[in-house]
């Protein structure tokens, strides 16, 4: 009997778990918090249970739950290595420093080792060591110089060695000039009393810039974790574009809880949040940006984007609309806007949006001549958007999508068909393994008479997107025009499956008649 109540205690709450996993599976990250803590409490040891606890408390920000559910998973013998960063905060917020030196020897053995070095010399300096001679003893690997560099130049800045911390700064800069690097040097100067090296860093009309400058000011001294928390945010920004949502909460987590007055960890935080489809969640952090805050605009980036996510299409466009009318308006704002409006198939209006966004001071990129040309050109004003695509591809001749389009849309027209070839070629040979470039190449020799010549190239677009409707149309076309009347129809039914409405007539008829034999 004593086994079996052993036992029993030992299983998750089968009610907990199966609400935590409905919880889990829409998004909603701190019911499922709540419902896997539930079940952890059940069953202390279950790795299974202790991971899903781990992950959703990092969503739900809920600290005490992860370090339960990440020490279950340390005794199960199956931690994550990104344990280790959340006991680092942890050990430093509390100011427990053998738990800290623990954490990073614990980092060192697995694939952060490249934190390491930076973060043993942080260590250092709060003991009152020399930490700038220690990272220069041990720089690390090649990416663990990266963060050294950086935290080089940190360190120099809090050991007041003021001069050598911005020759190294501008070295730095010179190599890779990027916001943050700026703005944690400036920060960090400002606590010092160097405001006129702190706003030289942050100089020039950006908002965020004008009020950071505004904010610059003497606070506490730096220690290890503030080289932490801005050291997971620096590698948060690295990982943000890669499909690691869950290490970018983690990190952004952790900064937050070292350092919760940082508003740059919250905008990467509701990033990863939404990304993973907790809109709501990633909303409630937004919302936490204060309105005066250097990056109060970013987090109204963030809120479009976030909205956007969340198929909160009305809310999304208004506050982008706002947004890209607002006195302080960049170009990517009024972008945002125009790419709104595209998917809401209102191309004028989104053409504005480029076309405003271009007048702003995005006239060297390609990308909005681009969009531009392609919002005229589904708005009908084709000869609008000829001059504004031929612009795109000056600007990016070795831009895929540019030369496409203008290549495409030329060879629809009968309009330079030579040229439109030539562009579709360089296309084709910047991107050879794109099912639907090969398609519009082979399209242009198709509409060239050379319908012979474009079919392999057909049948390569098609293997390479089987479900593609248009290229399945082209490949009917050309097996009919060569007498392949059975494999014709085949071609045309496939593209029929996943066409559009305004294909659906034209197929039928295809279907039924097949096509006139062509006229050179």
């Amino acid at each position: 009997m004593l086994a079996c109540s052993a036992l029993a205690q030992a299983a998750p709450d089968p009610a907990a778990y199966v609400r935590a996993r409905a919880a889990d599976a829409r998004g909603a990250a701190r019911a499922a918090a709540a419902g896997y803590g539930q079940a952890l409490l059940a069953a202390p040891d279950d790795p299974v249970v202790a991971l899903r606890a781990w992950r959703q408390a990092l969503a739900a920000g809920d600290y005490a739950l992860a370090s339960r559910a990440g020490a279950a998973l340390i005794r199960a013998g199956v931690a994550p290595p990104d344990t280790a960063l959340l006991a680092l905060a942890i050990a430093l917020r509390s100011g427990d420093a053998d738990g800290a030196r623990r954490s990073v020897d614990l980092l060192a053995r697995g694939p952060f080792d490249f934190l390491a070095p930076s973060l043993k010399a942080w260590l250092a300096f709060d003991r009152g060591e020399d930490a700038v001679a220690l990272l220069d003893a041990e720089p690390g690997d090649a990416i663990a110089r990266r963060y050294t560099r950086r935290n080089r130049t940190l360190l120099l800045i809090a050991a007041k060695r003021t001069d050598e911390a911005m020759a190294a700064l501008a070295m730095q800069l010179a190599a890779d000039d990027r916001d943050d690097a700026r703005i944690d040097a400036a920060l960090l100067l400002g606590r010092f009393g160097a405001r006129d090296q702190a706003k030289r860093l942050l100089a020039g009309d950006r908002p965020e810039f004008v009020r950071l400058r505004a904010k610059l000011g003497k606070r506490s001294k730096p220690d290890a974790a503030f080289g932490a928390a801005h050291m997971f945010l620096e590698l948060a920004v690295e990982v943000a574009g890669e499909d690691m949502a869950s290490l970018s909460v983690l990190l952004t987590r952790a900064a937050l809880l070292l350092d919760p007055r940082d508003d740059r960890a919250r905008l990467f935080l509701a990033e990863a949040l939404s990304r993973s489809g907790s809109h709501d969640l990633a909303l409630a952090v937004l919302a936490e940006v204060d309105k005066r805050s250097p990056f109060a605009r970013g987090a109204a980036a963030g809120r479009v984007a976030a909205l956007r996510r969340a198929s909160r299409d009305g809310e999304a466009l208004a506050l982008a609309e706002a947004l890209a009318r607002d006195a302080d308006a960049t170009s990517a704002d009024r972008e945002t806007w125009g790419d709104i409006l595209v998917d809401q198939g209102r191309f004028d209006r989104a053409a504005e949006a480029y076309g405003a966004a271009i007048t702003q001071g995005g006239e060297s990129n390609w990308l909005l001549h681009y969009l531009h040309g392609r919002a005229l050109d589904r708005a009908g004003r084709w000869d609008e958007a000829l001059p504004a695509l031929r612009r795109a591809v000056a600007l990016g001749p070795e831009e895929a999508a540019a030369l496409q389009y203008l290549g495409d849309a030329q060879v629809a027209r009968g309009e330079n068909v030579v040229e439109a070839q030539a562009l579709l070629e360089r296309a084709s040979r910047l991107k050879p393994d794109d099912a639907e470039i090969t398609d519009s190449l082979a399209w242009a020799w198709y509409q060239r008479g050379e319908v012979a010549r474009a079919l392999p190239m057909l049948e390569r677009a098609v293997r390479g997107d089987p479900a593609a409707a248009r290229a399945n149309e082209h490949l009917g076309d050309a097996y009919w025009q060569l007498g392949r009347h059975y494999e014709a129809r085949y071609a045309w039914r496939a593209a029929a499956l996943t066409a559009g409405n305004d294909a659906t007539a034209r197929l039928d008829a295809k279907l039924a008649q097949g096509l006139k034999p062509r006229t050179n």
